[in-house]
């Protein structure tokens, strides 16, 4: 499989080269073109219980599309719904993403759901995580530009809407900045702290932030 990301970072889109017979699992909507050879297969991986945990839980779609090359090379053009970056992992073990982030992957890697622990919820992310296992390519989305940073048996501070993914050998705990004083009125409010080792992927939009820019804005309902 080869591929391209182009367009980075405001308005990222992958583009990939499918062998005959290769195929590459997808967002259902992700899709933006595609050779004519390219056939497409909709269904629930994991069957029933697996989709509605995914789609439930998880905060993805139900359905997943699976693409296929026929009779020779295909082209596909991948994007998500909202502008911002597309990074992609050569996955050998296991990647957590916040629900949402997936995007593609090769057919092998399973995309499953991990409980986050309570600590989550306070987060405003969910209560639940995407666990991607599994030993091929995983493409991941992101509101704005993705930056990458290695932890090597240390801590660092994230804004919870800012988290993408992380790798393991990381853990994390939600907590307030400073006080109550500060959580309300700093524009700051609960972060993750991440620690361990290994790499942590971080969006520089927040969707949070980018709803409370929006809403001053908005006209008031009447009535």
């Amino acid at each position: 499989m080869r591929y391209d990301i182009l367009h980075r970072p405001s308005f990222s889109l992958l583009e990939v080269e499918l062998e005959s017979g290769e195929a590459i699992q997808a967002e259902t909507g992700a899709m933006i073109y595609m050779s004519p050879n390219i056939k497409v297969q909709t269904k629930m991986k994991g069957g029933l219980l697996g989709a509605l945990k995914r789609s439930v839980l998880g905060g993805e779609s139900l359905f997943i599309n699976t693409f296929i090359a026929e009779g020779g090379m295909g082209k596909i053009g991948l994007a998500p719904s909202y502008p911002g970056d597309i990074e992609a992992f050569e996955l050998d073990g296991t990647l957590y993403a916040q629900s949402g982030a997936f995007l593609a992957s090769s057919e092998g890697i399973n995309i499953d759901t991990k409980w986050g622990g309570a600590k989550t919820f306070f987060g405003r992310e969910g209560l639940f995580l995407l666990k991607l296992t599994g030993k091929g390519l995983v493409f991941l989305s992101s509101f704005g530009a993705i930056i990458r940073k290695e932890l090597h048996n240390e801590r660092f501070i994230v804004d919870t809407g800012n988290m993408v993914a992380f790798s393991e050998g990381l853990n994390f705990k939600v907590r307030r900045i400073g006080g109550l004083k500060s959580t309300f009125l700093s524009g700051e409010g609960l972060v993750a702290e991440f620690y361990g080792t290994g790499t942590l992927y971080i969006q520089t939009r927040s969707v949070d932030s980018l709803v409370g820019w929006l809403m001053p804005f908005l006209p008031e309902k009447k009535g």
